[in-house]
C-alpha cells in the first residue's frame, strides 16, 4: 500500500478525488493540505475537512496554504464550483480545525515521515509544494511520484478546446501560479502530468450505467458524485468535469491505468496571451535542451478508470 500526500483545493473534482484516494485499498492517505486555486485556501481547507468527515477521517491532518500564489496575483476562475465550491452541497461545518502547521511544513514532514515510500497527488496550483522545496530542497528525493493535475501538450485536441485557464493555451492550476509550476518543473521530482488532453477527454465522462449505480448506491460519496454530475450538467458542462482530479489520484493507485509520454517542457510565466502555458519543445532542429524533462500521461485505460471510481464510490465505506 503506498503513502499519499494530497495538495488539493477543493473544489468537486477534488472532493471526489479525495474520497477515490480514501477508498482505495493501494493508497494510505497521510495527510492532506489545501491550496488556493478554485477557491482560496482558508475555503478549500475547509471543504477538504468537509470531505474527510463524510468518511469519519478525522485522523488525517489537513493544512492550509497562503491565501496568494506566489507571484500576488489571484484571477477569478471562469468556471464555478458552486457557492460553496461543492456543488451546492452546504455540508456542515468541519468537525475539527485545520493542523497549525503551515501546508509546506506539513508537506516536508509527512515527506520526511515516509521517505522513500510516498506519493504525492498535486491537484491544485502548486504553490504550497514550491514553498516546501524552499524549507526542504531534497524533497524530490525523498517522494516516489508526484501526478499533478496540469498542463496542456497536444496529445489530443482537448488540450485546447478545453483550456481551462484564462487564455485559450492554459489549464487553471498551472495558470493560477505559473511561478510555482516553473520551480516544480524544475525541482528534480519523478514528476507525471496529467494534462487537459486526457483528463478532459469526453470518454472520461460518466456512463449511463455508472450513474445508474451512483444514484442507487446509497454512501454519501456516491451522492455527492451523483450532485456534482447535476450541477455540471446543469450549468452545460459535461460529468468529466466531476472526474479531472480522479485521473492523478487514480494514476497513482494503478500505475498501468495510464500510458505516459517523455517530454521536454517549461511553463511560460508572464505571455499576455499565454500564462501558464505548458511549452513542449519538439523540433527536430535546434531545440532547446534546457529544459525540464517530464513524464506527461498521453493516455487512459478509459474504461477500467470508470469501473475504479464507480465501484470505489459506491462500495459502503469500511
Amino acid at each position: 500500500m503506498k503513502n499519499l500526500l494530497i495538495d488539493t483545493d477543493p473544489g468537486m473534482d477534488d472532493a471526489l478525488a479525495i474520497l477515490l484516494a480514501l477508498k482505495s485499498k493501494n493508497l494510505r492517505t497521510r495527510a492532506v493540505t489545501a491550496v488556493t486555486g478554485n477557491l482560496p485556501s482558508d475555503r478549500t481547507a475547509a471543504n477538504a475537512l468537509r470531505v474527510l468527515d463524510l468518511l469519519g477521517r478525522d485522523d488525517i491532518p489537513v493544512a492550509q496554504g497562503p491565501l496568494l500564489p506566489l507571484g500576488g496575483d489571484y484571477p477569478v476562475d471562469p468556471f464555478s464550483h458552486g457557492s460553496d465550491g461543492l456543488a451546492e452541497s452546504h455540508f456542515p461545518p468541519p468537525s475539527r480545525d485545520i493542523d497549525p502547521r503551515p501546508a509546506a511544513q506539513l508537506i516536508v514532514d509527512t515527506v520526511n515521515a515516509h521517505s522513500g515510500d510516498i506519493a504525492i497527488a498535486g491537484l491544485g496550483p502548486l504553490t504550497n509544494i514550491a514553498l516546501a522545496l524552499e524549507i526542504d530542497p531534497r524533497l524530490p528525493e525523498k517522494v516516489d511520484k508526484l501526478v499533478i493535475i496540469g498542463g496542456s501538450f497536444g496529445f489530443t485536441p482537448y488540450a485546447w478546446s478545453q483550456a481551462t485557464g484564462d487564455n485559450a493555451v492554459s489549464e487553471w492550476n498551472i495558470f493560477v501560479d505559473p511561478d510555482a509550476a516553473h520551480i516544480v518543473f524544475r525541482a528534480g521530482f519523478d514528476l507525471t502530468a496529467v494534462g487537459l488532453d486526457i483528463a478532459t477527454h469526453p470518454r472520461i465522462n460518466f456512463r449511463p450505467a455508472d450513474l445508474v449505480r451512483l444514484r442507487g448506491a446509497g454512501t454519501p460519496e456516491a451522492d455527492l458524485a451523483s450532485r456534482v454530475v447535476g450541477f455540471v450538467n446543469g450549468r452545460g458542462y459535461q460529468s468529466y468535469c466531476s472526474l479531472i482530479d480522479s485521473v492523478a489520484v487514480a494514476a497513482i493507485a494503478d500505475p498501468t491505468l495510464v500510458e505516459c509520454t517523455r517530454i521536454r517542457c517549461d511553463v511560460e510565466r508572464k505571455g499576455e496571451l499565454t500564462r501558464g502555458m505548458t511549452v513542449v519543445e519538439r523540433r527536430a532542429h535546434h531545440a532547446r535542451e534546457d529544459l525540464p524533462t517530464i513524464e506527461a500521461v498521453s493516455g487512459l485505460d478509459f474504461d477500467r478508470f470508470l469501473d475504479l471510481v464507480t465501484g470505489a464510490l459506491s462500495e459502503p465505506h469500511g
